[in-house]
């Protein structure tokens, strides 16, 4: 810390806050895989958002687009409490879409089981974890 900075927060009576350093973009470049994930996060809220909306589904589906949001900026912010929300989405939504595949047999109820099983061994990486704040 600086003299000048030392002088400031001892006039006032208080010690300088430790921040939390904001992450980097580099940093964020690094794991482009959270990027991609932020963004299908995001993604999907406003397909909850538009099914909501247009009457095929409850509107009580808004709250998981609130923790979708809420996942997608905290990932793209290396935030650890949005990896693990984001953890858990990945995971529920793949056993969801495993399970709608094998009563209904539709192909895109597979493709998007296996790119949430996909997101769930990225995510579990020990490198992505290391990122994370």
């Amino acid at each position: 810390m600086t003299d000048d900075a030392t002088k400031n927060a001892n006039r006032s009576g208080t010690e300088p806050r430790n921040r939390i350093p904001r992450p980097q973009l580099r940093d964020l470049l690094q794991l482009p895989g959270l990027a991609a994930i932020g963004i299908y996060m995001f993604v999907l809220a406003l397909v909850d958002i538009f099914a909501v909306v247009g009457g095929q589904i409850r509107p009580f589906y808004l709250v998981f687009s609130a923790i979708f949001f809420a996942a997608s900026f905290g990932l793209l912010l290396l935030m650890r409490w949005a990896w693990t929300l984001t953890l858990a989405a990945v995971v529920l939504l793949s056993g969801l879409f495993m399970w709608k595949f094998s009563v209904q047999h539709q192909l895109p109820f597979i493709v998007q089981g296996l790119l949430n099983t996909i997101f769930f061994l990225y995510l579990v990486r020990p490198e992505v974890r290391e990122k994370l704040r």
